[in-house]
C-alpha cells in the first residue's frame, strides 16, 4: 500500500522490484518446464539487477497518487513494472545499434552473448542476434505485465492507448537518432526533437500519464503531466549527455568515451559545433565519431566543448527546464505527498550524479 501522507519512494521501488522478480521467477519456471533455454530469463534478470533508478516506475506510481489513487496500488505497481521491462528492451536494442561495450558498469547484453560463443567466427553476428531476441522478449513481457494489471474496464483502453503511443514515439525517436535524416550534427533543434521522441515522452510524460490513467484521471491532469513531463524529460537527457562526456563534479560519475566515440548527435555537441571557430570545428569533426578515440583526444574534445560555452549553455537549458517544472507544480494542486515526491524526482532527473 502507498501511504497517502508520505510516499516512501524507496519502498515503491522495492515493491516494483518485487513485482518484476515474481513475474520473472514464473517465466523461469515456465522455461524449465517447457525446455526453453534458461539463460534468457536470467539475462533479463541480470540486466535489471545491474542498476537503474527505476525513475519511470516511480513516476508511474507517483502519477497514480497525484491523480487521486490511494489504498491498494497493485495495478499501478504492475503497470510501473511493465515500464522497466520496456526500458530493458529499449536499452538492449540501443546498445546493439551503438555497439556499446558496457551498460551500467557491466558488459552490454550483445557482448555477453558474443562471449558465450567463444571462438566461433560468427560470434559477433550471432551475439547481436541473440541480444536482439532477448530484447524482444523483454518487450513482449512488458506487454504481458500490462495486460495482466487488472485494470478497471473503463480505464484499460486509455492505459493501453498511452502505452501504444509511448512505444511508437520511442521507435520514431530511435529511427531519427540512427538515421539522422536531413539534419547536420550542429542542428540543435533536430537534437532536441530526438530527445522529445526518444526520451522525454517515455521517461517522464507517459509514465506519469499511465499512472494517472490507472487512477481514472481526466484530460486536465493529462495535460498537466505533458506540461511537466516534456521539459523534465528534456532536462533529464541533457544532464545524461553532460555526464557521459564530463562526468559529475563529485566524481560519482566518471567522464566517459561512448558518446564521443559514437559521435552521438547530442545538443551538447550541436552547440559546440555551432559556437566553434574554424579550427575548433575542424578538430571536433576529426575527433568525434572515432571508434579508436582515446582519453587524450577525448580531453581535447571536452576542452573545446568547454571553451565554446557549449557545456555552460547546456547547463542553462537544464536549469530553465527545471524552473518550468517547478512553475507547473506550483499551479497543479497535487496532494502534498505527490507534490513532494515529484519535486524530489525532478531533482533526481536533472541533477543526478550516476
Amino acid at each position: 500500500m502507498v501511504d497517502a501522507q508520505a510516499m516512501d519512494l524507496r519502498e515503491v521501488q522495492r515493491q516494483v522490484d518485487a513485482a518484476l522478480e515474481d513475474f520473472l521467477a514464473e517465466k523461469a519456471r515456465a522455461a524449465v518446464g517447457r525446455g526453453y533455454p534458461p539463460e534468457v530469463v536470467q539475462t533479463v534478470r541480470d540486466f535489471l539487477a545491474a542498476g537503474g533508478k527505476r525513475i519511470r516506475a516511480l513516476l508511474c506510481v507517483v502519477g497514480w497518487h497525484a491523480a487521486g489513487g490511494d489504498g491498494e496500488a497493485a495495478s499501478a505497481l504492475r503497470v510501473a513494472a511493465s515500464l522497466e521491462l520496456f526500458v530493458a528492451f529499449a536499452l538492449i536494442h540501443d546498445d546493439i545499434m551503438d555497439d556499446s561495450v558496457s551498460r551500467r558498469g557491466r558488459p552490454a547484453v550483445h557482448r555477453v552473448m558474443r562471449a558465450r560463443l567463444g571462438e566461433d567466427e560468427r560470434a559477433e553476428r550471432l551475439g547481436a542476434g541473440g541480444a536482439l531476441l532477448v530484447g524482444n522478449l523483454a518487450l513482449m513481457w512488458s506487454q504481458e505485465l500490462l495486460h495482466t494489471a487488472r485494470l478497471e474496464p473503463g480505464r484499460q483502453r486509455l492505459v493501453h492507448g498511452l502505452n501504444d503511443a509511448m512505444l511508437e514515439e520511442v521507435m520514431y525517436g530511435q529511427y531519427l537518432d540512427v538515421m539522422g535524416t536531413g539534419c547536420g550534427a550542429d542542428d540543435v533543434e533536430a537534437a532536441l526533437r530526438i530527445i522529445r521522441c526518444k526520451t522525454a515522452t517515455a521517461t517522464i510524460e507517459r509514465p506519469l500519464q499511465l499512472g494517472a490513467a490507472v487512477a481514472g484521471a481526466g484530460g486536465a491532469t493529462m495535460e498537466v503531466f505533458t506540461r511537466l513531463g516534456l521539459p523534465l524529460g528534456e532536462a533529464f537527457q541533457l544532464r545524461d549527455d553532460l555526464l557521459d562526456v564530463f562526468g559529475s563534479p563529485d566524481g560519482a560519475c566518471a567522464p566517459g568515451l561512448s558518446d564521443l566515440r559514437e559521435g552521438k548527435r547530442t545538443v551538447l555537441l550541436a552547440l559546440g559545433l555551432q559556437r566553434a571557430d574554424r579550427v575548433q570545428r575542424e578538430r571536433l569533426g576529426h575527433l568525434v565519431g572515432r571508434a579508436d578515440l582515446g582519453e587524450r583526444e577525448a580531453t581535447e574534445a571536452r576542452t573545446i566543448l568547454q571553451d565554446t560555452g557549449a557545456r555552460e549553455h547546456t547547463e542553462r537549458m537544464i536549469a530553465d527546464r527545471y524552473e518550468q517544472v517547478l512553475q507547473v507544480l506550483d499551479g497543479a494542486g497535487f496532494p502534498q505527498a505527490a507534490d513532494r515526491a515529484l519535486r524530489g524526482l525532478a531533482v533526481t532527473a536533472t541533477q543526478y550524479t550516476s
